[in-house]
């Protein structure tokens, strides 16, 4: 049975109007004008609120399985409901085995199984001595490859060496697929720490914290990557993106015409160093939080495309990892949870500076389903596509608390925070997920694509 759904904005193709949408069995049929619905049929009306397309967030770290209560399944995509996102792209590391090999891929989708209430795909990884397994991965069903230039944070998940990437990166470009690089490179970060031992910093400041990742860790990974996919033709982003002193070498290479592309963070976009209070290693990520300038320039790169999507890296852990007992920014866990309250946040700092709702749908909905292979399928409200719809309200505002969180550790940065945007409802291939703050009950979400979409280019 053909459904409809209305509302007087409607992100269509890069604008919001009046629109009527029609889908079935979970796919668009068509969008014709507001009054287009037949006589007695029942129609959805969303009025003023504004509907738009579901949320890709292609940077995801579910840690299930083997650290499942650090998040999980059910949790994280419970979380990416809320906050209006219809799909994510689970990061290959912080889970025991980490996906690294067919058997790991395996493992993780038993994991995923019936627990997720939006879609999902998995990142496969590369790491030393697994060149032999990319190819099986991409057969598979991965979306791409994951590296570390520098040490992960866990044993699973070992950092590569460019000789690494010299015997990977032909193997990757062959199947077309792009390489996810964190890049920051080691010497820099091991020349950081040698300087900080003979200072003897307060570690319970960020700005210890932010002397011990420079900016030129970032620079040099990026150039190193630039040299690379120059030489060998594969696709590569580079993911969260927190110095502006990179983005004249991405500029760059995006003028040459080097498959490249790269992404930054909320907490890069919302946060400023220079308002950390001491002790609040909730606010410790790698790279970490810039200061104030630097955050203006990363929003100038997306205004200009050389930045190219915002993805959370939502990377929860328990609360003990963070060491919020003693505020030890040097031994605290580093990631940043935010998976529930990602589009209000980016909504609020973005609305402050002149940006529009069709530029936050570019930036977390249709440039991460390309990333991700699934451009025909999500990030946009087309016919053909799938029915996913988030009813928005932009006017709304709310201060966050822990029960709005829903992820499985409710600690982050954003609590006590006062943001505009609040998400009402959300659609997963026509199907209700998510309405005045209730989840559906059926677990609906399923893999999406998951063999041999490496071949189809």
């Amino acid at each position: 049975m053909i459904e409809f759904l209305r509302s007087r904005r409607v992100l269509i193709k890069g604008a919001l109007r009046p629109a009527c949408i029609s889908f079935e069995n979970g796919r668009i049929v068509a969008i014709d004008d507001y009054a287009s619905a037949p006589a007695g049929t029942h129609v959805m009306d969303a009025g003023e609120y504004c509907v738009l397309p579901g949320l890709v967030d292609s940077h995801v770290h579910v840690n299930d399985p083997g650290r499942e209560h650090w998040e999980g399944f059910r949790a994280a995509t419970a979380a990416a409901a809320a906050g209006g996102c219809t799909c994510i792209v689970d990061m290959p590391l912080n889970s025991i085995p980490a996906t690294t090999t067919v058997s790991a891929l395996e493992r993780k989708r038993e994991a995923a199984r019936n627990r997720c209430l939006v879609d999902y795909a998995f990142w496969g990884g590369v790491v030393p001595g697994n060149t032999d397994d990319l190819m099986p991965l991409a057969q598979s069903g991965v979306r791409g490859f994951k590296c570390f230039l520098a040490d992960s944070g866990v044993p699973e998940f070992a950092r590569v060496s460019e000789a690494d990437l010299h015997s990977a990166m032909p193997v990757i470009a062959e199947t077309g697929l792009p390489l996810l690089v964190h890049a920051e490179l080691p010497e820099p970060l091991m020349a950081a720490q040698m300087r900080l031992q003979s200072t003897r910093p307060d570690w319970t400041l960020h700005a210890a914290h932010l002397e011990a990742r420079p900016p030129e860790a970032e620079i040099e990974a990026v150039d190193l990557m630039i040299r690379l996919c120059r030489k060998y033709r594969c696709r590569v982003h580079i993911v969260h993106v927190s110095a502006a002193e990179t983005l004249p070498l991405l500029k760059q290479a995006r003028l040459e015409g080097l498959s490249l592309t790269a992404e930054t963070c909320p907490h890069y976009l919302y946060f400023a160093a220079e308002n950390v209070p001491p002790r609040a290693t909730h606010f410790k990520c790698a790279p970490p939080i810039r200061d104030a300038t630097n955050r203006e320039l990363l929003w100038n790169a997306l205004a200009a495309g050389v930045l190219d999507l915002i993805a959370t890296d939502h990377s929860p852990c328990p609360p003990d990892l963070k060491q919020l007992d003693t505020g030890d920014f040097n031994t605290a866990w580093g990631g940043i949870a935010s998976l529930s309250i990602a589009l209000p946040a980016i909504w609020t700092a973005a609305r402050d500076r002149g940006f529009t709702l069709e530029d936050i749908a570019r930036w977390m909905c249709a440039n991460p389903a390309h990333l991700a292979g699934l451009q025909k399928q999500k990030g946009q409200i087309a016919a053909g596509h799938d029915a996913d719809f988030v009813i928005f309200d932009p006017d709304a505002r709310f201060e966050v608390t822990p029960n709005r969180l829903h992820f499985r550790h409710p600690l982050s940065p954003y609590l006590g925070e006062k943001l505009f945007g609040e998400v009402l409802q959300v659609f997963l291939r026509g199907r209700c997920i998510y309405a005045d703050a209730q989840f559906a009950g059926e677990r609906l979400g399923m893999e999406l694509c998951t063999v041999n979409q490496w071949s189809q280019g």
